[in-house]
């Protein structure tokens, strides 16, 4: 009995050490669903139009919306402005998708700018689009963060003010002329060499 006891309780250790030992579950991030939507945004882009990636602007500005009460915003210290792809970006793409949960969210990839937030005043910048931004269609979400950088409000210009991105291929003129001329001699080689074999058959 008392090396049942014993068995038992060493049993019972090493359950408490493994789970001690154990990772503790990720905590859950800021959800969007529960921010408020605070923040009056736009962006430059109509909707549609095609901008083209290291070369063209986008202008965006942020407010306190104007049916928010007075000093709503005064727990916002900074403002953190993102790129989003559009939910038709979003298709059959995992690596892009939404999520409520801002820490698994996926379609807010790219950061514009993040700034100190100005109580009562609009704030504003232009944004050149970055050289590795993907061709997609994309609008526009800005956060309000408080002193401790979480999120505590948003706005966003929406999926029906999207506009859509050119991306760079990498791949410049040149470089296809290039390979289309050596495909053609490899074309021109093989039967220059199918045909001495022939040739050397018949003989």
């Amino acid at each position: 009995m008392a090396r049942k006891g014993v068995v038992v309780s060493l049993s019972l250790l090493a359950v408490l050490l493994l789970g001690a030992c154990l990772p503790a579950p990720a905590a859950a991030g800021v959800l969007l669903s529960t921010l408020p939507k605070a923040l009056a945004v736009t962006a430059s882009p109509k909707p549609g139009q095609v901008l083209h990636a290291g070369v063209d602007k986008v202008t965006v500005t942020w407010s306190l919306n104007t049916t928010e009460p007075a000093g709503a915003d005064a727990a916002y210290k900074n403002v953190k402005v993102n790129l989003c792809y559009a939910p038709v970006s979003q298709k059959d793409r995992g690596w892009r998708k939404s999520n409520d949960d801002l820490s698994k969210d996926k379609a807010c990839q790219f950061k514009i700018t993040q700034q100190a937030y100005a109580a009562g005043a609009p704030g504003s910048f232009e944004y050149t689009v970055a050289r590795d931004i993907p061709s997609g269609s994309y609008y526009v979400r800005a956060y309000a963060l408080d002193v401790s950088g979480t999120q505590v409000a948003y706005g966003q210009t929406g999926a029906a003010a999207a506009f859509d991105v050119a991306g760079i291929t990498g791949i410049h003129a040149s470089i296809k002329v290039a390979a289309g001329v050596f495909s053609a001699f490899s074309v021109v080689a093989l039967a220059f060499f199918f045909v001495v074999e022939n040739r050397k058959k018949n003989k």
